[in-house]
């Protein structure tokens, strides 16, 4: 086997044609011609004596062993990144870098507090913070794209390795005009006759919402989806909608605009903020500070 085929270029090439599902659009993320890109997966098949891809008129599809490739590539990519980054990072008087990816409702309510805290007693340590849904960010640390995740339970995270980091109150936010206003508590079932301002159907609390109310077998009347909390405060007064967010991220809207929070009387309205890693033993020495640092500050009864 020739194991000169196995360059990065080729490798970073090969995981941009299967996560793209095209040989050209994978090309033109690695910035290569068609024509060479085309080539150089197919130099690799000669190298590895199998194929890769099946191709067909909509694109490409991965083999078993094309399978087993991405997921060694991912594996050598990422090394040869946390090699850059070490050595950079020394350049610049850095001496750590952490990836982390977060939900909304964390960075909105908490995380916000616990990097700051972080960062001034470890000022030679990076963080790389990426804001994502529940779901994103499980695949990024399964994958090796981040080193530490937040997300919402319920998120399926087989693999991951688990820790309590905040409880998380929903509480049901309406206009001060609205029907619901006057209630001092709700339940959910009670709520679903009124217009809703949601999430995008990726997110964590969409999704708990579409199950909540399936459950009941009612219909949750989404009358429009946005993409941030500030958002649904913003439409929910245009509109006289309603909409269910997390306390803290909803308390400063509401104080600045005409809303009301009402608590809800559901059990599941009392959501827990989960911490997860790949493999505890493999964090590098600053992710490994990160995930502690977390872990103290996290409630005893989170």
């Amino acid at each position: 086997m020739n194991l000169a085929r196995f360059d990065l270029v080729t490798l970073a090439l090969f995981i941009a044609v299967a996560r793209q599902g095209s040989i050209s659009a994978g090309a033109r993320q690695s910035h290569l011609a068609v024509g060479a890109a085309s080539k150089r997966i197919s130099d690799l098949e000669v190298a590895l004596g199998t194929p890769l891809l099946y191709r067909h008129a909509g694109g490409v599809e991965l083999t078993e062993a094309g399978e087993a490739l991405l997921h060694h590539s991912l594996r050598v990519i990422h090394e040869m990144d946390q090699m850059a980054s070490a050595l950079s990072d020394y350049a610049f008087g850095v001496k750590g870098h952490v990836r982390l990816g977060a939900n909304t409702s964390a960075i909105t309510q908490f995380l916000a507090d616990d990097l700051a805290i972080f960062m001034r007693n470890h000022p030679a340590i990076r963080i790389s913070l990426k804001e994502e849904n529940s779901t994103r960010i499980v695949n990024a640390v399964i994958n090796n794209q981040a080193d530490l995740g937040i997300f919402a339970d319920r998120t399926p995270c087989v693999g991951l390795t688990t820790y309590p980091y905040r409880d998380d109150e929903l509480v049901l936010m309406v206009p001060r005009h609205h029907p619901l206003a006057t209630c001092s508590q709700v339940s959910f079932s009670d709520t679903l006759a009124y217009d809703y301002i949601g999430l995008s159907e990726a997110t964590s609390l969409a999704l708990r919402l579409k199950e909540e109310s399936e459950r009941l077998g009612k219909l949750l009347k989404l009358r429009i989806q946005v993409r941030g909390f500030d958002s649904i405060c913003k439409m929910a007064v245009a509109t006289q909608c309603i909409g269910i967010l997390p306390r803290l991220a909803a308390a400063t809207h509401a104080r600045a605009m005409e809303l009301s929070l009402i608590p809800l009387t559901d059990e599941w309205a009392r959501r827990k903020l989960l911490i997860g890693v790949r493999d505890p033993d493999a964090l590098t020495a600053a992710a490994r500070l990160l995930l502690a640092h977390v872990q103290q500050h996290t409630p005893p009864d989170a």
